[in-house]
C-alpha cells in the first residue's frame, strides 16, 4: 500500500516541498516553496491542509524563517523568526496543529547561542514533528482498526489520510490498517462541500491505494444510515476542547445522525490536536469567502444580492462522541484533556 509524503524539507535547496492539493485529482503536483510568504499563502488556500499537516508546516515553516532570517545579531535574528512564526499562526485560527508546530521549533531554538546553531536545531525540531506524525498516525491506525468489524462499510468525511498528515493518515490510517489486517473495508466518502476534499482527495487516496471508495453528496449519508448500510463513522479533528470536537463542517449533522441511528462514531486524531485551555466557546470557527460557495467551473451559482455563510468547521458535542482513537491508545468520553497531556494515559 503506498505511503505518500505530503510535505518534507528539502536539506540540499533549505526549503519545503509538498503536494498542491487544490489541483487533484486531475493534476499531481508537487510545489517547492522558498518564503514565508508563499507558505502563508498555501495554507490559507488550502494547497496545505488536514490538522496533523499544519503541524509539520508550521514545523517547517519556523525552520525556513530561520534559514532566511538575517544571522549577524541574535536578537534581530529571533525577532525576524518570530515576526514570520506570527504570520503563519494567523492563517488558520481554528485548527491548533499549526500554533503546536509553530510553537514547538520556536522553543527548541531557546537554548542556541548563536544564529546558525538557533537555525540547525529548527530544523532538526521540524524534521522530528514530520518523523513523529508518521510514527503516531500509525499508531492510530492500529488502535482503531482494532475497533472496526472484519467486515464493514464505513463513512468518513472531508479528508482525514495521507494528505491531511506527513504520511498515512489519521481516519484513513485506521483504514488503511484494517485493510492491512486483512479486513474487508467499504468506505464512504462524503464530497465535503464546498471544496470537495471527500471526493477529491480522500477518494483519490483511497482510489489510488485500490481500496474500494463510493463517494456521496453530503446530504446522502443520513439516508444511508437509515438504511442500515453505515456500520461506523469514522473522522480526524481540527481541535479537540474537553466538551467537544472541532473538525470540517457537516461533521455535527454526521454525528447526529449517527448517535440516532446507534451508530459508534469515532474521533482519529493525535494528542497534540487537544486543547486543554479552552472550550467550545472560546474557540473562532474559521469562515471562508464567498466565492467558495457561489463559483463552481468558473460559473456563479449564487445571486450577487444573496448572502452566504461559508464556515469552515463546526463542533460536535462529546456526547455524541462513542470513543477518539489517539496514538496511545482509544479514549472513551468524558476525556480529562489535562490529565491525556500530562501523563499520556488512556482509559
Amino acid at each position: 500500500m503506498n505511503e505518500t509524503s505530503t510535505l518534507w524539507w528539502d536539506t540540499g535547496n533549505q526549503s519545503i516541498h509538498y503536494i498542491e492539493q487544490t489541483l487533484l485529482p486531475n493534476e499531481y503536483a508537487i510545489v517547492e516553496c522558498r518564503s514565508i510568504e508563499r507558505l502563508a499563502t498555501a495554507i490559507r488556500r488550502l494547497e496545505i491542509r488536514g490538522a496533523p499537516a499544519l503541524g509539520v508546516a508550521g514545523g517547517y515553516g519556523v525552520a525556513l524563517a530561520a534559514v532566511l532570517a538575517e544571522k549577524k545579531d541574535m536578537q534581530l535574528f529571533m525577532a525576524a523568526v518570530q515576526r514570520d512564526a506570527d504570520l503563519l499562526r494567523s492563517t488558520r485560527p481554528t485548527a491548533i496543529n499549526l500554533a503546536w508546530g509553530i510553537d514547538r521549533v520556536l522553543a527548541s531554538m531557546q537554548p542556541a547561542q548563536d544564529c546558525r546553531d538557533a537555525c540547525t536545531r529548527a530544523i532538526a525540531e521540524a524534521k522530528e514533528i514530520a518523523r513523529e506524525d508518521t510514527a503516531c498516525c500509525h499508531a492510530i491506525g492500529k488502535h482503531g482498526a482494532a475497533l472496526l468489524p472484519d467486515t464493514c462499510t464505513v463513512l468518513t468525511h472531508c479528508n482525514a489520510g495521507a494528505l491531511a498528515c506527513s504520511s498515512w493518515g489519521t481516519a484513513l490510517g485506521v483504514i488503511r490498517s484494517a485493510v492491512n489486517e486483512g479486513k474487508k473495508v467499504k468506505v464512504i466518502s462524503c464530497e465535503t462541500r464546498p471544496l470537495l476534499q471527500g471526493a477529491r482527495l480522500t477518494a483519490w487516496e483511497l482510489a489510488r491505494d485500490g481500496i474500494d471508495v463510493t463517494t456521496i453528496t453530503d446530504s446522502t449519508a443520513a439516508h444511508l444510515m437509515r438504511q442500515g448500510a453505515i456500520d461506523a463513522v469514522v473522522v480526524g479533528a481540527d481541535r479537540i476542547t474537553s466538551d467537544a470536537v472541532f473538525n470540517k463542517i457537516g461533521t455535527y449533522m454526521h454525528a447526529v445522525c449517527a448517535h440516532h441511528h446507534k451508530i459508534p462514531f469515532y474521533v482519529a486524531a493525535p494528542r497534540s490536536t487537544f486543547d486543554a485551555k479552552n472550550t467550545e466557546t472560546d474557540v473562532i470557527i474559521e469562515e471562508r469567502g464567498r466565492d467558495e460557495v457561489t463559483i463552481m467551473g468558473g460559473r456563479t451559482y449564487v445571486p450577487e444580492r444573496a448572502h452566504v455563510k461559508n464556515y469552515a468547521f463546526d463542533a460536535t458535542p462529546m456526547e455524541l462522541v462513542t470513543a477518539i482513537i489517539t496514538e496511545t491508545g482509544v479514549l472513551r468520553p468524558p476525556v480529562d484533556i489535562h490529565k491525556l497531556l500530562s501523563h499520556h494515559n488512556t482509559t
